[in-house]
């Protein structure tokens, strides 16, 4: 640290040297036009000698310099890339090339002159004139080793995309993930809107919220947990395809795939079911694998993940056999629980099933010993009514309903429903939510009249979806943790 003081120091009064010879350290603007990119890909023919007849101007920031008396080299990184600049004493002045050796690693400059290859090969531009456009005043993390501890690229992002390349292409590949889902989902004539980030009754997840105060109403707010019920609304109000990329809080738990805040995509399309959204889940992630990343099988850690459709369909009952040995249709209450307590993955569980529905403790089992052992992209349907208060009922089994979830790698990235259009039945589910509520489960649905009013005007069948955008970004973009494709994820104070 102090250390880093006095070079800072040091590049505070660099600026006041610089202002002291009329340069303002931090100009209006500049007018590059080329990028670092294109002059590499103009100019591969480019010879020895510089072409004074096709100058270039480019912008970007110093990453190396290296001074050799009366001539120089610098990499210049711009949002594209780098490239190798020389300036000399003899090309730009005695003057000019004082005021440039004032310059730093981290200093942002602009550069105009021709392009020439050097004699170990490398395309370079010869500067004849340059302009300072903001002097660096702290220095970049050290240059051979980059930003390697995890929590500081997180506080700092912005160093972080500075000094690992890595990064930034993420967070390009993200965007790319987003544009490609909007354009598909656009081509199938849905209609992207936007609902209240605050409502003032939060609901379509299980999940407790984040709760803030508006003074001029003089009530509770609360930060949306999920967008569901508002979509569904527009369903009931006649637009019958409609989506949105919706920022979502939970006040919950920090891990690897758990963040506060984060992104969703939830869609919905009247006059279809989960079977259809099951079809169109699969074509939409191949298709952005393949829009995005040029193919289909992409490498997750040590696994590749193939997500070519048709993805392997197992009802929860018979991924619980099949993967845990277990058949849970012949287990009473007690032995669920029983079952739970004595899992490894959870010794510290108690039994009680008092307060536990028998869906309940078979999503747990699920949960528990299945989930982590789907790698290959997996749909999970047909979840007990007990963990599902928004999913139709099973057409020919009322202690089921018609929802799935599919998994990747031991993580669930999407959830599914046939929607529950039944406004009576609807009311039920939520007062069994009210019960649980009062059995001290903070994360049970809330009563939502307004809601249910909308259901009595008359909901058509509808399919529902909803995909986690940073999960999907994780996996495809090989990240480990959810911290990795969110710019600025939540972190602890620094003390």
């Amino acid at each position: 640290m102090e250390q880093t003081n006095e070079l800072m120091r040091q590049r505070i009064d660099k600026v006041q040297e610089l202002r002291d010879l009329g340069i303002d350290p931090y100009p209006y603007r500049y007018d590059p036009d080329t990028t670092a990119k294109q002059i590499l890909e103009t100019h591969t023919e480019a010879g020895n000698e510089p072409d004074e007849d096709d100058p270039v101007c480019v912008s970007g920031r110093i990453m190396t310099k290296r001074d050799h008396g009366n001539s120089g080299f610098a990499h210049l990184q711009d949002h594209t890339g780098q490239i190798q600049v020389y300036i000399s004493k003899k090309a730009v002045g005695a003057d000019q090339y004082q005021i440039y050796k004032k310059f730093d690693v981290g200093d942002l400059i602009g550069v105009e002159g021709p392009v020439f290859r050097t004699r170990t090969g490398e395309v370079t531009v010869m500067v004849n004139r340059f302009q300072l456009l903001s002097k660096s005043i702290r220095p970049l993390p050290e240059k051979f080793h980059g930003l390697q501890d995890v929590e500081t690229r997180y506080r700092q992002r912005y160093a972080d995309l500075i000094v690992n390349p890595d990064v930034k292409q993420v967070f390009i590949h993200r965007t790319q993930i987003i544009q490609s889902i909007r354009t598909y989902l656009n081509q199938r004539e849905f209609l992207e809107v936007e609902t209240p980030i605050l409502q003032p009754i939060y609901g379509g997840a299980n999940a407790r919220p984040f709760i803030t105060h508006h003074n001029t109403l003089g009530m509770d707010l609360y930060l949306r947990i999920a967008n569901e019920l508002y979509l569904k609304r527009l369903i009931v109000g006649g637009i019958d395809r409609v989506y949105e990329f919706a920022k979502d809080f939970r006040n919950e738990g920090m891990d690897r795939d758990h963040n506060p805040e984060f992104t969703m995509i939830e869609l919905y399309q009247a006059f279809a079911d989960y079977q259809d959204m099951m079809r169109l889940t699969e074509d939409l992630v191949s298709h952005v694998a393949q829009t995005v990343f040029g193919q289909t099988e992409i490498q997750y850690q040590e696994t590749t993940i193939c997500y070519d459709p048709p993805w392997p369909r197992m009802t929860m009952f018979e991924a619980i056999k099949k993967v845990a040995g277990i058949d849970v249709s012949q287990q009473s209450l007690a032995e669920l629980a029983n079952l739970l307590q004595s899992t490894e993955e959870d010794p510290g569980r108690k039994s009680t099933p008092s307060t536990e529905k028998r869906g309940e403790l078979i999503a747990e089992v699920f949960a528990t010993l299945v989930e982590p052992k789907l790698i290959q992209p997996t749909f999970i349907y047909d979840y007990p009514v007990e963990v599902s208060p928004l999913a139709k009922k099973k057409r020919d089994d009322d202690s089921l309903v018609e929802r799935f979830e599919f998994f990747i790698h031991g993580m669930e990235v999407g959830n599914a429903f046939s929607e529950l259009n039944d406004p009576m039945d609807q009311r039920e589910r939520f007062v069994e939510q009210a019960k649980k509520r009062a059995d001290g489960d903070e994360e049970a649905f809330l009563m939502d009249e307004d809601y249910l009013r909308a259901l009595e005007y008359g909901m058509p069948p509808t399919g529902g979806l909803g995909i986690g955008i940073d999960r999907l970004t994780m996996l495809l973009t090989n990240q480990s943790s959810i911290r990795d494709v969110i710019l600025f994820p939540q972190m602890k104070p620094e003390l």
